[in-house]
């Protein structure tokens, strides 16, 4: 669990610098920012599912449907190691 709060805290820090060092004009600032807080409950669902008995698969599939059209990747933006 530390680790999965440790994760989504590091999401949101790395959101917040990447807000502020990109020149937008108000309107891409507030999409920008509603895609972060989207990917931000994208992963705290995912992190939710793992802490239930569902498999992992179900889980990242559950991130994809979530994330897509938001980020890059299968990982909704972010991958970690295992």
């Amino acid at each position: 669990m530390k680790k999965i709060a440790t994760v989504l805290l590091f999401t949101v820090l790395t959101a917040t610098v990447c807000i502020a060092a990109e020149k937008h004009g108000d309107a891409e600032k507030k999409q920008d920012i509603a895609r972060h807080r989207a990917m931000a409950a994208a992963h705290e669902a995912a992190a939710k599912c793992l802490e239930s008995v569902k498999p992992q698969e179900t889980c990242l599939k559950e991130l994809q449907a979530a994330c897509k059209g938001l980020a890059i990747g299968k990982y909704c933006g972010m991958k970690h190691e295992h």
